[in-house]
């Protein structure tokens, strides 16, 4: 198995490739993988609460705000495939998904299972819509309000993790995974012509940092600001994205120079860990600041030259390497140290995510590459959700425990989130350049005509001075014989206005004080019928809620008889259960004790020749056992009538199917002692005796169950027509199968007196050679045990027998 990139040769693309920008930030990373006190206490930052919730407290610092927030975990099951729907088709998955709960159960066993909670349970059913919606929306957001994100997948190869987060949906837009779906919202949220978004893709491969998008780019080295603690990586190749179509082209380009291998567990496993980081510049309206001058009133001046705000975040995607385990995977040669180095950084990350979540003074974050990567993304000052993938298949249990645990852990860390603002100088210098030139541009076209202007002004200036004195002379003296005439006219008229002003005045007052009274009295009027109107409604209402009253009493008493009559319902209920339980421990003594006396019976004759037994075979009986048998033989026919009388038949078949192994072992001997008669044989078969014990053939490890349900099978197999039955509900191929796995000879035995009675029926002779019957004889004879030799011998004598006689019948 060889290493070598996902997708082949590397496709040609049109790129914008730039240097980026020096990724250091003011925030401060308190809270990342450095070394911490007892009390989580960040560098220069304040004190973090212990809690195991998302906080919504914030801490005021010189730099800005912290906001403290857990690290939100969801667990996605993948649905089987093909190799488990096959080999895993009698076995039921390791896992239960309770999504409303939000919980998870892992099986120990049949009967016991853990439980644990999630922030989100997602089943095999959740679309990528889904997921995207419940693990990353929330992180995207806060990369839009200035924050910086992380989202990462973490879980055993082949459960599901690049298809979670790379998946570009290429065939159908409903497959698309996390980091396409976060572009489309990120692009569809920022303005182009003020906001910026940058890329860039590598991945650490055998602890080596790789540029995805220029693969000679292999040795990246990782830069740490020594004053705020913040990881960057300046060698990486850093593109700017305008559309989903570049960026869609970006994501093949890196996932073509991925390193994948097939392995036994992943036909196209992840050698590498992947990291997209996207980079977002966003300028914050409104923010600018202003300077007030003296009166008040804003200076304009002040707030164009003060420079704008821009939030910086980021967004980092990481895909995990899945941890295996070598005996599994079948690594070997140079896919083995690969797989070494996946799973030691594996193992340093959950060293750093077990010490931050237990308080501890030391976090080991120095100790991989990969945890000093995402030392912000666990303790520092970014949102983070995890998605954990687990497949649900019981041989992978270990594994699977293995990254519930690492959710659980890592759910106990948190974060302190802080905005990081800064003044975007650079900007303000190219638009104050850009207005200086400007203004020396019209400076010196202002001054060239200046001089011209003032003297052509003043010319007209003068020229305008002596026409306006002259005029103005001659308008002066018009307007104050004007004014002096309009004057003594306006006198004249407001006297004559005034006196027919107090005569229409007088006549107002008295009409006004008649209309007035008239109103008021109207008004009274009024008032006192809708008071009237009121009281009979009042009154309507009162003889309503006495009615209502008397309804309500009535409901209460009939309530309360039924009430009485459930209590005693329930009552009677009790008792008839406790009378149920009794008689289940009468029935289940009576089949101990009865089942004993069988199996005390059944040591007694082992001791001779075998013999018929009740559950044995066909077989000679010696003349000196006649006497023995028959004594026995009758006191355990008595038992089982007895039984038959007592219990029943569909009672004791009905245990067959119980959880207590010690149960269904006595119950099968009483079914194979019943079998013996064949009078009961029919009775059996029509019960669903047959079917019950094929299925206990199927479903049980008991060696004990085997070796019984075998003989009572034989028993029914001396029946030509229960012969059929057994074929056809495929009981050949169970007891071939049952053979293969027994190493007991008793259980040989039986098995093989089962098939020898079933090669004695012609019509079944294909079957026989057709589903290994009579292969499973021939293997049984590795036994050398001579009861299951002779039992061999039999079934085969039977087999040739019918042979012949077809071959002689043509």
């Amino acid at each position: 198995m060889s290493t070598a990139y996902r997708n082949g040769t590397l496709p040609k693309v049109a790129l914008k490739v730039d240097r980026p920008l020096s990724m250091n930030s003011s925030t401060k990373s308190s809270a990342s993988f450095k070394s911490k006190t007892a009390g989580h206490t960040p560098v220069s930052g304040p004190r973090r609460k212990s809690t195991g919730s998302v906080g919504n407290s914030a801490a005021n610092t010189k730099d800005g705000t912290y906001v403290s927030g857990r690290v939100r975990v969801a667990v996605r099951l993948r649905p089987r495939n093909a190799e488990e729907m096959v080999s895993d088709a009698d076995f039921a998955d390791c896992v239960e998904l309770q999504p409303e709960l939000k919980r998870l159960k892992l099986r120990r066993n049949n009967w016991d299972s853990d439980t644990y909670e999630f922030d989100e349970v997602l089943t095999e059913f959740a679309s990528q819509k889904r997921v995207y919606e419940v693990v990353a929306k929330p992180v995207v957001e806060s990369v839009l309000d200035g924050y910086n994100g992380t989202v990462m997948a973490y879980g055993q190869t082949g459960t599901g993790k690049t298809y979670t987060l790379g998946r570009l949906g290429e065939e159908d837009t409903a497959d698309r995974g996390i980091m396409v779906r976060a572009m489309e919202d990120i692009l569809s949220e920022i303005a182009p012509e003020k906001d910026s978004i940058s890329v860039s893709y590598f991945q650490l491969y055998m602890e080596s940092i790789q540029d995805l998008l220029d693969p000679v780019n292999d040795n990246i080295s990782i830069v740490e600001d020594p004053k705020t603690g913040d990881v960057s990586l300046p060698g990486a190749t850093t593109v700017d994205i305008r559309d989903q179509k570049s960026f869609l082209e970006l994501l093949r380009v890196g996932e073509a120079h991925r390193f994948a291998a097939n392995t036994k567990l992943n036909t196209e496993s992840s050698r590498s860990h992947a990291m997209l980081m996207v980079h977002v510049e966003r300028s914050v309206k409104g923010r600018d600041s202003v300077i007030s001058s003296e009166n008040g009133s804003t200076s304009h001046t002040a707030k164009a030259f003060m420079p704008p705000v821009v939030r910086k975040s980021k967004l980092v995607v990481v895909d995990l390497a899945g941890s295996e385990r070598i005996d599994k995977s079948g690594s070997e040669a140079h896919t083995l140290g690969e797989a070494k180095s996946i799973n030691l950084s594996l193992s340093a990350l959950g060293k750093c995510i077990n010490a931050l979540a237990e308080n501890s003074a030391h976090v080991p974050v120095r100790d991989s590459k990969l945890t000093r990567l995402l030392r912000d993304s666990f303790g520092g000052t970014a949102r983070t959700s995890l998605v954990i993938t687990i497949g649900p298949s019981p041989r992978h249990r270990g594994e699977t425990a293995s990254t519930i645990m690492f959710g659980q852990r890592a759910m106990k860390v948190e974060n302190m989130l802080k905005i990081k603002e800064e003044f975007d100088y650079k900007s303000l210098s190219r638009r104050l350049e850009m207005q200086l030139d400007k203004q020396i541009a019209e400076h010196e076209r202002q001054q060239k005509g200046f001089k011209d202007d003032i003297e052509r002004i003043a010319q007209e200036a003068q020229v305008r001075i002596t026409e306006a004195e002259k005029g103005y002379a001659e308008a002066l003296e018009r307007e104050r014989l004007q004014y002096q005439n309009d004057y003594m006219d306006a006198i004249s008229k407001l006297e004559e206005q005034w006196a027919a002003n107090k005569q229409k005045h007088e006549n107002e007052k008295a009409k006004s004080s008649m209309l007035s009274a008239s109103m008021e009295f109207a008004e009274l009027k009024k008032l006192f019928e809708n008071e009237t109107i009121s009281r009979k409604a009042a009154e309507e209402e009162i003889d309503n809620l006495k009615n209502q009253l008397a309804q309500w009493k009535r409901s209460e008493a009939a309530g309360n008889s039924e009430i009485l009559k459930l209590r005693k319902m329930l009552e009677d209920e009790k008792c008839q259960k406790a009378k149920l339980e009794e008689e289940i421990a009468v029935l289940q003594s009576q089949l101990l004790q009865l089942s004993f006396e069988a199996d005390e019976t059944r040591r007694n004759l082992d001791r001779g020749e075998t013999v018929k037994l009740p559950g044995a075979l066909d077989s000679p009986i010696p003349p000196f056992m006649h006497q023995h048998l028959g004594d026995s033989g009758v006191g355990e026919k008595a038992s089982m009538a007895k039984l038959f009388e007592q219990v029943g038949l569909q009672k004791i078949l009905s245990l067959l199917e119980s959880e207590d192994a010690d149960v269904q072992i006595h119950a099968v001997k009483v079914v194979a002692n019943l079998a013996a008669e064949e009078a009961n044989q029919e009775r059996i078969v029509k019960a669903g005796g047959l079917k019950s014990l094929l299925t206990l053939l199927r479903s049980s490890n008991d060696e004990t169950i085997h070796r019984v349900a075998a003989g009572a099978i034989a028993n029914l197999a001396m029946n030509e027509t229960n012969q059929e039955l057994i074929m056809s509900q495929g009981g050949i191929s169970l007891l071939s199968v049952t053979a293969a796995k027994a190493e007991d000879p008793q259980t040989l035995r039986m098995v093989a007196g089962a098939i020898a009675n079933l090669c004695g029926n012609e019509k079944l002779q294909p079957k026989l050679r057709a589903e290994g019957g009579v292969k499973a004889l021939q293997g049984m004879v590795r036994s050398r045990h001579p009861d299951v030799l002779a039992q061999v011998a039999r079934g085969i004598a039977n087999f040739a027998k019918c042979e012949s006689r077809a071959y002689t019948q043509g």
